[in-house]
């Protein structure tokens, strides 16, 4: 997911869309414990997705902090 994606959506959407992340993540790296997956670059581009809802979260709790 594309950062332009996530600053599109609402902190509800975020937050749905996080925690769907998080849980395939787990699966992901249960299933490269077990046996190797075939695209093991796939747990990068989940990590790296769950950082960027993370920061977008934390951007505009300090936006709101500040108004």
């Amino acid at each position: 997911m594309k950062q332009k994606e996530i600053t599109q959506m609402s902190v509800s959407e975020i937050n749905e869309k996080l925690s769907e992340e998080k849980a395939t993540l787990v699966k992901l790296e249960l299933n490269h414990s077990v046996s190797p997956i075939e695209n093991p670059l796939k747990i990068r581009g989940s990590r790296r997705t769950i950082a960027r809802m993370i920061t977008e979260l934390r951007k505009r709790e300090i936006e709101s902090t500040k108004n």
